[in-house]
């Protein structure tokens, strides 16, 4: 390799350093190429990245980047995966690291970077026993939307009570079935009561004045008596 293309390729490490979110360092003895390309494809699916460079440009890269950690781990073969931010899962790389480990015997964390702080090989074991990305957002949403359903759970129970305790007033005879409320009902009917008892005085009134005019046209008892002595007595006087 040439010393511009040295020159360019320490450049775009260097960047890659600087971009991701956390850099992991991996010990790749013992690693077959076609193994080497399914751990790619393996990392592409977490949206990450699977490199080997020399250990030289690495440290270069490493210097260039502000990366100072990473250059404790450059002793013997190793590689690097980088998780850019926004589209890569730290967690999901980490694990995907872990199980090819455990399914080949190869690849041993050696350390890194995450959010510029250095990383050991045992926090990196930690990370890749961690649920992914979107399993700890749908965990999140979960803690958080919890008191709201228990929120509307309450006020549907409220709810559901107030009308219980409606439909009970109602079946007592509290509330009018029709809905009115009992003081509109007792209004209504007493103002309907009094209308009746307003009705009746008038025609009471009334009977009251018919009997007192057929009264005053019948003679009494007295004046007939005396008009049937005036007419006995006439005849004798004649006589």
């Amino acid at each position: 390799m040439d010393k511009e293309r040295k020159a360019a390729v320490v450049e775009e490490v260097a960047g890659q350093i600087q971009e991701a979110e956390a850099v992991f360092a991996v010990d790749y003895r013992g690693i077959s190429v076609p193994e080497a390309a399914q751990l790619r494809a393996r990392l592409t699916e977490a949206g990450a990245r699977f490199r080997v460079v020399k250990n030289t440009l690495t440290m270069l890269a490493a210097d260039r980047a502000g990366a100072e950690p990473l250059k404790e781990t450059l002793e013997g073969p190793t590689a690097f995966t980088f998780v850019p931010p926004g589209d890569g899962d730290v967690a999901l790389a980490a694990r995907a690291i872990a199980q090819f480990k455990r399914e080949h015997d190869v690849l041993d964390f050696k350390g890194g970077l995450m959010n510029g702080e250095p990383l050991t090989a045992e926090q990196l074991g930690a990370l890749s026993r961690l649920p992914a990305r979107d399993v700890l957002r749908g965990q999140l949403v979960g803690v958080i939307a919890s008191p709201i359903t228990g929120l509307v759970r309450t006020l549907n129970a409220l709810v559901a009570g107030l009308a219980i305790q409606l439909r009970q007033i109602a079946e007592q005879g509290k509330v009018p079935v029709g809905g009115a409320p009992a003081a509109e009902a007792s209004d209504a009917d007493q103002e309907a009561q009094a209308g009746q008892a307003e009705e009746e005085a008038a025609q009471s009134a009334e009977g009251e004045e018919t009997e007192s005019s057929s009264e005053a046209a019948s003679p009494s008892d007295e004046d007939a008596a005396e008009e049937q002595s005036e007419q006995t007595e006439t005849p004798e006087e004649g006589s």
